[in-house]
């Protein structure tokens, strides 16, 4: 009897869990797309709409958020009159040129890391990391200072550098793991059928190519979403989209409806992006986790 009312607790215990979890699990879908439902709602509202409120305590008022006349005139005048799609393409170009960039010398750089063996080996490497963990406002006036020297302040090449500076650590560090999950025999038995060094590389480099293609996502990723070396090194002729937007923000005018429509084309691409790979992106960050 013990034993059975033992094991009904232990049922009812799990159930009420398993709803607690489902109860979470909702709040946090409400708490985490609300915000974007209210930014694509308003970007597509008249500002008078968009800033009607329902009276104290009705709280079925809160309905009338979505009814209102759909209109696209914030989105026009993004890309008509404040040359967003000069901006979107700045974004596009410095996300996934520094993004290449990144994947392509971090795999070399993270093969020979895992692949060979050096006196100091760990010491260099601890040093790459390092690198990474420095907060961007402690380094940015150097960087501008030897960017500036060199022409490269407020051009694409220069805003890829900087992106690739941060990236390219945090680039080393995760792909060797990926690297170390690979046997080395798969290497040696290539070799022993014939194939040098570079072919041997060529044919492990299908069973990372999850981990590269995840990397290269949170790339673009980062950099899409950069404010500060936007701001500081792209300013002028390589405006971004984050930076277009805090400029709709001016002392005389707040421009609303721009800044929801310009919120909405920031996000979405990203959004999107990670709906399609979203199966991809986790098969490649799990890639290394356990070791053979």
């Amino acid at each position: 009897m013990a034993s059975r009312e033992i094991v009904q607790y232990d049922s009812g215990l799990s159930r009420v869990f398993k709803v607690l979890a489902q109860v979470f699990l909702v709040v946090y879908l409400i708490w985490t797309v609300s915000p974007f439902i209210i930014m694509v709602g308003s970007s597509m509202k008249d500002l008078l709409e968009a800033f009607t409120l329902p009276r104290v305590g009705d709280w079925l008022g809160a309905l009338s958020f979505f009814d209102f006349s759909p209109t696209f005139k914030h989105y026009v005048a993004l890309f008509a009159e404040e040359n967003f799609g000069a901006y979107l393409t700045n974004s596009l170009i410095a996300s996934v040129g520094s993004a290449l960039v990144a994947v392509v010398l971090g795999t070399s750089c993270a093969y020979s890391m895992s692949r060979y063996q050096f006196r100091g080996k760990k010491d260099v490497f601890f040093w790459i990391i390092s690198t990474r963990m420095a907060p961007v406002v402690a380094v940015i006036v150097p960087l501008y200072a030897i960017f500036r020297s060199f022409g490269l302040v407020g051009t694409l090449p220069g805003l890829i550098l900087a992106y690739t500076t941060f990236n390219l650590p945090f680039a080393i560090w995760m792909l060797k793991g990926f690297f170390d999950n690979v046997p080395y025999a798969i290497e040696e038995a290539a070799q022993c059928d014939g194939a040098t060094r570079l072919q041997a590389t060529m044919q492990i480099l299908p069973l990372v190519a999850p981990g590269i293609g995840a990397f290269l996502v949170l790339c673009i990723l980062f950099a899409w979403n950069d404010f500060l070396f936007a701001t500081i090194i792209g300013s002028g002729g390589a405006k971004t989209l984050p930076v277009a937007t805090k400029e709709l923000i001016q002392p005389q005018n707040v421009q609303w409806g721009k800044i929801m429509a310009a919120g909405v084309v920031t996000t979405a691409p990203m959004m999107l992006l990670g709906l399609l790979i979203r199966r991809y992106l986790v098969a490649g960050l799990t890639m290394g986790a356990v070791k053979e």
